[in-house]
């Protein structure tokens, strides 16, 4: 199902193809006040409710960030090209109170780097190896169901979308995906060849052409639809990328991109199809 109203698209972010993940050429520099090219561990990793853990896979371990009642359905919760920053644990905390509950793990994709404007942020996705951190999130699925939660999901934003909808085709053991405004390239994984249901969810004015704007999930739709799986994509009138990005400084930072808006009914909206969408198939 796809919900789709047409509108033209602003022009602040002109991205262009490169790898797995688009360039983004910037008109605008994030929180200008904040130095461009000190990229930075990040700082809060004791910040509360969360539970700082490692995870083994291969020949390397890495950090993670649990949040949740120990026996409930696990959901990997996957950042966005900044990094494991407040936004994606904001969200990572709002899924963990959403219905009956839900535990979410934070894999740290980045190995404690945090990028604090779009350079930072671009040097570490371009520095990303994606084929690595499908193995993060396939040891994040199994830690889950090592540790209480009898079923599984993937969610993810920007980024973290892109591998989501990978997971659902690269990685046995999940059971349901949410993917935010991303769609992972062809070289990594084709969604006509995902195994679990998938619901995505993109903004009208979202213009990162081929990664998340109207046409990559139109696209997105037609290779779900040929994959067999159960699957939902939302467009969200009005709204550009990271809509869902709703604390003090994500709204900030969204605005120093040029992405003024400010939807909370669409916000609203998404949470409770995301709820509705992981109770179905992580349920008991």
């Amino acid at each position: 199902m796809l919900t789709l109203i047409k509108s033209s698209v602003s022009r602040f972010l002109v991205p262009t193809p490169k790898g797995n993940f688009p360039t983004f050429s910037r008109t605008r520099t994030i929180l200008p006040s904040v130095s461009r090219f000190s990229v930075r561990s990040m700082a809060d990793s004791s910040y509360a409710p969360f539970k700082k853990i490692q995870i083994q896979r291969d020949d390397t371990t890495f950090d993670a960030y649990v949040v949740g009642k120990d026996d409930a359905p696990g959901i990997v919760v996957l950042q966005e090209w900044w990094g494991v920053d407040f936004e994606v644990k904001n969200h990572a905390v709002k899924i963990s109170q959403l219905g009956s509950g839900f535990k979410a793990l934070i894999p740290d994709l980045y190995r404690g780097k945090v990028g604090l404007d779009v350079a930072e942020a671009q040097h570490l996705l371009d520095g990303l190896d994606w084929q690595g951190a499908v193995k993060d999130i396939a040891a994040s699925v199994n830690w889950l169901k090592a540790n209480g939660s009898k079923k599984a999901g993937v969610t993810g934003f920007c980024m973290g979308g892109a591998l989501s909808i990978a997971s659902s085709v690269l990685v046995s053991g999940v059971d349901a995906v949410v993917a935010f405004y991303g769609v992972c390239s062809q070289e990594l994984a084709d969604p006509a060849q995902a195994k679990v249901p998938i619901q995505a969810h993109f903004g009208e004015l979202d213009n990162f052409v081929g990664f998340s704007d109207v046409t990559a999930a139109k696209t997105l739709e037609e290779k779900l639809k040929a994959s067999g799986v159960a699957y939902e994509v939302y467009i969200y009138p009005g709204n550009a990328h990271a809509f869902m990005n709703r604390s003090p400084e994500g709204i900030l930072r969204r605005k120093s991109m040029g992405m003024p808006d400010e939807d909370e009914n669409a916000v609203q909206l998404a949470w409770s199809r995301f709820e509705s969408w992981m109770t179905r198939y992580l349920g008991a």
